[in-house]
């Protein structure tokens, strides 16, 4: 998960029918695994590991939330096997009421872009009348310029989200799967 992102669609697929935590597998473009997500359930602070397989034996990342209760929650994405960081997702409050928003800072923390669902409208749809109705979101850098988008779809028994990176962006993969599985994680338990 370090070499430049590839052209074509990333997958990642969640079991909806877990009971406790939530499971996830990680597609590259060719269809072959990336990674087996594991969040576990009823945990205070959101801790999120990243494996390469659903043995769980190699750690590739975590991530994980820097409070327990934070409105404009901030998460640190690292590689687990050089410790280091990767960048931070951080959650706009406020912004995020009525449309998701969230803001994509490096290393160092600085601003690489934000990640907003596209449509105002079909978000209130979602969180009034039926979260069946599939989430897009665009991760555009700091000019605007698109840098990945990010769609789910709907199936009753598969959460599926399809991260899809610009050719050219530059992005570290393991950055955009990071924004990918918290949406799926954080943003699919409302609604």
């Amino acid at each position: 998960m370090q070499s430049p992102p590839q052209p074509g669609v990333y997958t990642l697929r969640r079991k909806v029918f877990k009971i406790f935590g939530a499971a996830f597998h990680i597609y590259a473009p060719d269809g072959s695994l990336l990674g087996y997500v594991k969040q576990k359930a009823f945990k205070l602070k959101e801790d999120i590991r990243v494996y390469t397989d659903e043995s769980a034996t190699q750690e590739l990342m975590t991530i994980g939330a820097r409070q327990i209760i934070d409105f404009s929650a901030a998460y640190d994405v690292m590689d687990a096997r050089q410790g280091v960081k990767v960048g931070v997702l951080r959650r706009k409050g406020w912004s995020s009421i009525f449309r998701d928003a969230w803001q994509v800072l490096d290393a160092e923390e600085r601003p690489l872009g934000s990640l907003r669902e596209d449509s105002a409208l079909m978000a209130t749809l979602r969180r009034f009348l039926s979260n069946l109705i599939p989430q897009r979101f665009r991760f555009a850098d700091e000019s605007g310029k698109t840098m990945a988008t990010y769609r789910s779809h709907f199936n009753p028994f598969v959460h599926r989200m399809s991260v899809i990176p610009e050719a050219g962006s530059g992005l570290d993969p393991r950055l955009l799967l990071a924004a990918g599985i918290l949406l799926m994680a954080i943003e699919g338990r409302q609604g």
